[in-house]
């Protein structure tokens, strides 16, 4: 008897520690966790140069979550995602500066302008299907799309970049200045918080079977009557309106706007980089991801130019040992995180 209530307790044991793995393993928890987290952060936080890392962490984020629809659910391997947060920011700034137009409502209009540039550029890029050349006349439009901003001096002042961009207008007794981050994280948390149920919600749909199957394999996609174009073009739109609206985000955040700042190619670099350590075709990944690198790279500034050298050493460690990132690696049992 004593030997049976041994091996029953065992059991027992061994299905509670079972359980509990599942729940906290579980996407429910996992999201409500991170949400809480998110939330409390700036409570936690005793300096304002901590919550401008963290700020721009979730700045990355959205931009590697908009990117990773593209790369990550639908293969797109476009290489010029940064050209569309560079151009939400300058249209966003410029409105505002030029016509006076409420840099609230310069938000939707940055990201609105995003994925009408990438509505035209879809249309011949999505003709070709090799990867490489997509990724080619992508980066081509994003560098194209820089040197116009350059030269047009009279309209960016170019390299000496627009200063002075007005901050977000006061809702109430809430201000959006730079002497009130707290505002601003929480505004950029919603715009993240908005992205992830968008993607969600597309991935959950007929629209995320259908992108998936794309990814998969076109041809028997095709055969299965997917409309490729047309799904592949829902995809470049609405990842270039996502990215629109966080380059409006920063215009309004840094107050400071030049071409090589929001697009240079270290931008895609970076957005690249995060994407892979979270984890492509996740949600959460681009998120973590995000946050490991951006805050990373900041606090080991004092190793100077080290700190480059761990940058691409960490790209090689990922690329080799974890292709899938850390999101798949941590939690393998769970799908699409």
């Amino acid at each position: 008897m004593d030997i049976q209530n041994e091996q029953s307790v065992k059991r027992k044991k061994s299905f509670l520690q079972k359980e509990s793995g599942l729940i906290w393993r579980s996407k429910p928890f996992l999201y409500s966790a991170g949400a809480v987290l998110l939330l409390a952060l700036p409570l936690l936080v005793s300096n304002s140069y901590t919550l401008h890392i963290l700020i721009l962490s979730l700045l990355f984020a959205v931009l590697a979550l908009s990117w990773n629809l593209l790369v990550g659910y639908a293969g797109i391997f476009s290489f010029g995602h940064h050209a569309f947060f560079g151009l939400g920011a300058y249209v966003s700034a410029l409105v505002s500066m030029k016509l006076g137009i409420s840099p609230w409502l310069g938000l939707v209009l940055g990201g609105l302008a995003a994925a009408l540039a990438g509505l035209i550029v879809s249309l011949p890029v999505l003709r070709l299907r090799a990867a490489p050349y997509i990724a080619i006349v992508t980066l081509a439009f994003a560098e194209i799309i820089k040197l116009v901003a350059s030269n047009l001096v009279d309209l960016t002042r170019g390299e000496l970049g627009l200063n002075g961009i007005e901050s977000f207008d006061k809702i109430g007794p809430i201000s959006f200045t730079l002497a009130h981050r707290e505002s601003s994280y929480y505004l950029i948390l919603l715009i993240m918080l908005m992205t992830v149920f968008i993607i969600s919600t597309i991935m959950k749909g007929p629209i995320g079977f259908a992108l998936k199957a794309i990814r998969e394999s076109q041809d028997a996609a095709e055969s299965l009557g997917v409309n490729v174009t047309r799904y592949k073009l829902f995809a470049f739109v609405v990842s270039s309106c996502l990215a629109g609206v966080a380059g409006s985000f920063y215009a309004h955040y840094i107050h400071t706007l030049t071409p090589t700042s929001v697009m240079n190619i270290d931008v895609m670099m970076q957005i690249l980089v995060i994407t892979l350590i979270g984890g492509l075709g996740t949600i959460i990944g681009p998120i973590v991801g995000s946050m490991v690198l951006v805050i990373g790279l900041e606090y080991m500034r004092f190793l100077g130019d080290y700190r480059m050298m761990i940058y691409g050493a960490l790209l090689v460690v990922v690329i080799v040992f974890l292709p899938e990132g850390f999101m798949r690696k941590l939690f393998p049992k769970a799908k699409d995180l």
